[in-house]
């Protein structure tokens, strides 16, 4: 797809070409579709995850395009990167627009895959999926109605999904006040990281993939779910958190089952290990979808 047809068919929107590492496919042919969302206005502690989408694809650029635990050659699976969106400064116009960009792959029948910048834009891409479960790995609950004046703000993101989505699984959350942990159990199914440890992430995926059967899935990685003394380009870090490798296995069991994807709030003022990790998540689920057949 030209940039001039991609800006056409998504009216105002402008989309700047950045490109992940072997995403050469045209959109025409793309069976992925990436995208990024380099926002961070309702940051609450540290500004910077909107250089996130840059940080990953540079960082891509890095690695071999074979992927050995599949087999499979990146260069051989067809995707794309349509580049970033031209944010506004309002969360939900930021969310409107990645559900316009969003709503646009999911019906040319490809699957969107996004780089953020802050968690806001994914109530977007749920709202374009429309999945009957949401999967979150994230050090936050993100359960609040509101904050800092608005319920776009990153952490009221898992509050708006639960009006959109009935079943919702937080894995590796370990922050929240005393009313979200009351949400939570009533409303959603909770791992926190403390559970992952005792009862390994193997064990927790064979109840989520009981739990979701054959369902349309949509599977977000907020990169705080990690532990911040692993991975440090963070915007609200929190230490005792999951390992990459746990992140690693989550991705690599629910891949087949999502429709949609994101990796949100990378804030790459670190030595670029944040970055590192969330670009090979991403490699990851695109090689353990396309090698699932989906």
């Amino acid at each position: 797809m030209s940039d001039l047809f991609w800006l056409t068919k998504t009216g105002m929107h402008e989309l700047a070409h950045l490109h992940f590492a072997d995403a050469d496919a045209s959109y025409e042919s793309a069976r992925y579709a990436v995208f990024g969302v380099p926002y961070d206005g309702t940051t609450s502690f540290k500004p910077g995850t909107r250089f996130g989408p840059r940080a990953i694809r540079e960082i891509s650029l890095n690695f071999e395009s074979y992927e050995p635990s599949t087999g499979i050659d990146l260069s051989l699976i067809p995707f794309t990167d349509l580049g970033d969106l031209v944010v506004s400064r309002l969360p939900e116009e930021v969310v409107r627009q990645v559900a316009d960009v969003a709503g646009d792959i999911v019906r040319d029948n490809k699957v969107p895959v996004m780089l953020g910048g802050e968690h806001t834009a994914t109530v977007g891409m749920v709202e374009a999926v429309e999945p009957e479960v949401y999967i979150v790995c994230d050090a936050h609950l993100d359960l609040r109605e509101e904050f800092d004046g608005t319920p776009y703000s990153h952490g009221c993101v898992t509050r708006r999904v639960l009006e959109m989505v009935e079943d919702v699984v937080i894995i590796g959350a370990r922050s929240g006040d005393s009313e979200q942990f009351e949400v939570a159990a009533e409303r959603t199914q909770l791992y926190s990281a403390d559970t992952v440890r005792e009862l390994g992430i193997g064990a927790v995926l064979r109840e989520v993939r009981e739990r979701i059967g054959g369902k349309k899935v949509y599977l977000s990685i907020d990169a705080d779910a990690i532990d911040c003394c692993l991975t440090p380009g963070l915007g609200t870090p929190e230490p005792f958190g999951m390992t990459p490798l746990d992140i690693r296995e989550v991705v690599r069991t629910l891949a087949p089952h999502a429709a949609g994807f994101d990796y949100v709030e990378v804030a790459p003022f670190d030595s670029g290990q944040t970055a590192a990790v969330a670009a090979q998540i991403v490699r990851e689920f695109i090689a353990r979808h396309w090698a699932a057949g989906r």
